[in-house]
């Protein structure tokens, strides 16, 4: 179930994070049937940014592979884990604890000025993937794959899972946005998509805590959709529109999608990328453990990003902008501790909700 505990003010305890079966998409729905789920879909993009779909079809086994090697990699000591770090601007490999400081993706430096306190694995798309397109290797990476027996094998099993509903899912948009089916296709034939795996774990006396403890601090995320199997521990958090913090996990055999900048910026916030971060339970001086794999679906590097012509309304909020520009500024915030100069619009939400007192819960 999700769970709706609200920090402030219980009258807004109708906060509801819906659940959607997309199965009219993957399983060969009637015209009638598909035409339901993107009003639902459209309503959860308009009302909360973030849903849970069932009806994916991403095999069981597919994901308790994928999630064994995953923790078999968390496993390993940290000097071994470190052998896997890159470069900031490489966004592949290893990232320990206290490394990045997801709120500067916004511009906006944490109020406790610590990093975040998650670990992380990168994998994505590769340059050679597209030999055809002179695609910049820092983007397109080539991967690091850590001596984890099956690792490779698993996590690309999933990836290839994960961008299929990616992609069933901007079809979904499609439809709810009035788009002619294959709109999103020729911005995401290359799709610059990462998939991060997270671990939230902290030992005693690992680290030295210098501030207040964050799992992963307030963010929206970059592109245009992120895909998000997570376990069902509490520490997930999204904000609503009152500016009240509430905890989400997933329902059972659901996936958690919510809505990057990209699409804010093509629907002019129709759509709206969502606040949200990570504040993992402390239990007898230990962090209790949470695992997450965020697919990033975000769009050609080439790519223009401009307001979609039905969503101009009386005029756009945003300039056009490149995928490359928008995600190059984002990485440079997150893991190169660089203020991001394209997001005022979201780090004034970011601000407001700390002048009220509730960033900080």
């Amino acid at each position: 179930m999700v769970a709706m505990t609200a920090t402030v003010d219980e009258s807004v305890d109708s906060f509801r994070v819906p659940i959607i079966d997309i199965s009219a998409y993957t399983d060969g729905g009637s015209a009638a049937d598909r035409a339901v789920v993107a009003a639902q879909i459209d309503d959860a993009a308009s009302s909360v940014g973030f849903m849970q779909i069932v009806g994916h079809q991403i095999p069981s086994a597919v994901i308790e592979e994928f999630t064994a090697v995953m923790d078999d990699f968390f496993a390993l000591p940290l000097d071994e884990k470190k052998a896997y770090r890159t470069p900031p601007e490489i966004n592949r490999g290893y990232a320990p604890p206290k490394s990045e400081s997801l709120s500067l993706s916004l511009g906006v430096e944490s109020a406790g000025r610590m990093n975040d306190f998650f670990e992380a694995f990168n994998v994505g798309v590769e340059a050679k993937q597209y030999p055809g397109l002179e695609l910049p290797a820092d983007h397109y990476a080539d991967n690091t794959w850590p001596a984890v027996s099956h690792f490779q094998a698993a996590v690309s099993t999933y990836f290839v899972e994960a961008r299929r509903v990616a992609h069933v899912l901007t079809r979904i948009f499609a439809d709810a946005l009035d788009l002619p089916p294959d709109f999103f296709d020729g911005y995401t034939d290359h799709s610059l998509d990462v998939l991060r795996m997270n671990n939230y774990a902290l030992p005693p006396g690992e680290v030295e805590l210098d501030g207040e403890l964050t799992g992963m601090g307030e963010h929206t995320d970059y592109g245009i959709v992120t895909v998000l199997w997570a376990d069902q521990v509490r520490g997930l958090q999204v904000l609503d529109h009152h500016g009240v913090w509430h905890d989400v996990a997933p329902t059972d055999g659901a996936l958690l999608i919510n809505l990057g900048d990209l699409m804010a910026r093509w629907t002019n916030e129709r759509w709206m990328s969502t606040l949200h971060r990570v504040k993992p339970p402390i239990v007898d001086g230990t962090i209790e453990r949470r695992r997450s794999a965020a697919y990033f679906h975000d769009g050609n590097i080439d790519a223009t990003i401009s307001t979609l012509p039905s969503c101009v309304g009386a005029g756009s909020r945003y300039s056009p902008i490149t995928v490359g520009e928008h995600i190059g500024a984002k990485l440079a915030g997150s893991r190169a501790g660089q203020a991001n100069p394209y997001a005022k619009r979201e780090a004034a939400r970011v601000q407001r909700a700390m002048q009220r007192g509730l960033g900080q819960q």
